[in-house]
């Protein structure tokens, strides 16, 4: 879908800003229509919005529509974004590609996939496929499938993304306190759910 962009010079941005003030001003650019900045952009979140979606589908098809899609929005909604609403373009397209995962699990025939994780292709596993195929990562799995969507993003973009409550909680549309209660009960249902399926005893 991208690999058909050109990519026209863009001039260097300033060497001395941060990451989320680079991606600030690509975004400016994209809403101006420029090309070379939505395929910046791209080319350096794209891999991070497929593994976001895989950790929520479980399907590596499934994952690279919902990551596509998620870029459509980008370029489409790239002029109604605005940095001073608190979140950095990371956590807002974190939030697109869960959004986009949730309602892509809630049409019909999406339950069937639930019953097993898509094999892993080691020539293409992310850092966090690489886990999972490790001695307890199809049990991890397993159980993270168990869990309802909003309680396994939480728990993903908390610990396998690193986002902080505040960011996750912007990424998810809820208030801190409500991201709380949902990693609370996500990691009881884990700790059960492994508890019972590695046969620890408390």
């Amino acid at each position: 879908m991208f690999a058909s962009l050109a990519l026209p010079r863009l001039e260097t941005l300033p060497a001395d800003r941060s990451m989320s003030e680079i991606d600030t001003a690509l975004m400016h650019r994209v809403a101006r229509g420029d090309h070379a900045a939505y395929r910046l952009l791209v080319d350096k979140y794209l891999r991070h919005a497929v593994t976001v979606a895989y950790r929520v589908l479980f399907n590596r098809g499934d994952a690279e529509e919902v990551a596509q899609e998620a870029f459509l929005r980008v370029w489409q909604h790239a002029a109604r974004w605005r940095a001073d609403g608190g979140a950095s373009f990371k956590t807002w397209l974190n939030r697109v590609v869960v959004n986009l995962c949730i309602d892509r699990k809630r049409k019909p025939g999406m339950a069937a996939l639930d019953d097993q994780p898509e094999p892993i292709d080691e020539d293409r596993a992310t850092p966090y496929e690489a886990h999972l195929a490790t001695e307890t990562g199809d049990h991890v799995a397993q159980a993270l499938q168990k869990l309802p969507e909003r309680q396994r993003a939480a728990i993903l973009l908390c610990f396998w993304e690193g986002e902080s409550n505040i960011d996750a909680a912007r990424a998810l549309d809820i208030s801190i306190g409500a991201l709380e209660s949902l990693l609370i009960r996500a990691k009881r249902a884990l700790r059960d759910d492994l508890r019972a399926t590695l046969g620890h005893k408390e």
